[in-house]
């Protein structure tokens, strides 16, 4: 989504090269404060439905299988959203994709609250809704390169990821808390006025940026998986979370199999987000650009290696302080915005960030079910430790091939050809 006015024409500042105005300067860029506050509002209605979607279907199917479905529901269809949607992102105006993309949500929200909407109808409102994200999220990440320069766009995009972590540490158990005194129903309406809310500080607090007209001749996600250096920087972005997620998943069971409790497996869940946070707060705010970057090999190589303290079955404090070293290398993902963003060429950035979101959030699906499947023929503490041996061995294929391609920045690789879709 590139604009046609520069820095003066706009009034956007540029950040400084060495990244020392810091969080605090990408807040005075008025256009991404409504960008930021569209995504607390939208991000807190997303909580809500995670949490009370599943406990609406279990309520009236006293059924496990279905009230997990429903959770899947709002991941799953994301990998299929991301191939068939990615076109879009690069070939229509940006601002009208998230509000569209908003309003979509809001309505599907809305018809869940129909009465007497059928299971089967619930579930493909939820898959509706999920279909769209990676759209959204490509969107708007290609849409923050425009807002933001330089290294203002990594602690945009760095900001975004914080306040995400920061939802699943605390939304999650404040939405428990709000349906002790609601009915999942009534709590579901906090969701339509989050993507309403959303949609609205977008449609009036952003501008209108045509897309690019090369993007329809030139280019497509074959392009993006032919240039080696965006294949290994898209496993580096995909292959820790997938792995990372394994001790999530297997919360419960840890918890159990170490005495725990329930307590115990809210505190399992919330240790890694908050070390996510507390680095990625430190590395923006303290580190120079360069610096951030020369971690990004180091960390990402090392970051599931504390996972191997699992085996010796740790008791709850040293489990939760190994689960926050983890979460602390996360990291690294401030200086791979950097690359990843230099590397794609302009007319294809809105359909690699898609590309991009799309493969997360289905890599961190299948590494949370392939955990699952590991923990029904080992104990939880093993398949954790499994997760860390060959994530670390996936991971470091990627930083071996990410190494050998060396950085670019804006262009394709020259010797590969841009192929027309």
């Amino acid at each position: 989504m590139p604009s046609r006015a520069g820095p003066a024409e706009t009034g956007r500042p540029q950040s400084r090269p060495d990244g020392s105005g810091g969080y605090r300067a990408v807040f005075r860029v008025r256009e991404f404060r409504f960008v930021f506050a569209a995504h607390v509002l939208s991000l807190l209605g997303t909580v809500v439905a995670h949490v009370a979607l599943p406990v609406l279907v279990y309520a009236e199917t006293a059924s496990p299988l279905l009230s997990a479905l429903t959770f899947a529901c709002g991941f799953l269809p994301q990998a299929m959203g991301g191939a068939l949607l990615a076109p879009v992102a690069e070939r229509s105006e940006g601002r009208r994709v998230l509000v569209g993309c908003d309003l979509v949500c809001a309505v599907c929200v809305a018809a869940m609250l129909v009465p007497g909407m059928p299971l089967a109808g619930l579930l493909a409102l939820r898959a509706v809704a999920a279909f769209v994200q990676p759209l959204f999220g490509g969107v708007r990440a290609a849409g923050l390169g425009e807002i933001l320069k330089g290294d203002a766009f990594v602690l945009g995009r760095s900001l975004i990821r914080i306040s995400a972590q920061a939802a699943q540490i605390a939304g999650f158990a404040a939405t428990g808390l709000l349906l002790l005194a609601v009915t999942p129903r009534t709590a579901l309406l906090l969701t339509v006025v989050g993507f309403l809310a959303s949609a609205l500080l977008l449609g009036v607090g952003t501008r209108a940026r045509p897309p690019l007209a090369v993007a329809r001749a030139r280019g497509g996600t074959r392009a993006l998986f032919a240039d080696r250096r965006v294949r290994g920087l898209l496993a580096l972005c995909w292959l820790p979370p997938a792995f990372v997620v394994v001790p999530e998943g297997l919360a419960a069971p840890y918890a159990a199999e170490t005495g725990a409790g329930p307590a115990g497996v809210g505190l399992l869940l919330a240790a890694m987000p908050v070390g996510a946070v507390t680095a990625e707060l430190a590395a923006g705010g303290l580190l120079r650009p360069a610096a951030r970057e020369r971690l990004v090999l180091p960390l990402a190589g090392c970051l599931l290696l504390p996972f191997l303290l699992f085996a010796s079955r740790p008791e709850l404090p040293l489990a939760l302080a190994t689960l926050f070293v983890a979460g602390s290398g996360f990291a690294y993902t401030l200086g791979l915005d950097r690359w990843f963003f230099d590397a794609v060429p302009e007319e294809l950035r809105a359909r690699a960030m898609t590309v991009m979101s799309a493969g997360l959030m289905t890599a961190q699906g299948m590494g949370m079910a392939v955990g699952g499947l590991a923990a029904e023929f080992m104990p939880p503490h093993w398949a954790v430790v499994g997760a860390g041996v060959v994530g670390t061995c996936c991971v470091l294929a990627a930083v071996r091939a990410v190494r050998r391609t060396g950085p670019r920045t804006g262009r394709p690789n020259p010797e590969t050809p841009l192929v027309t879709m």
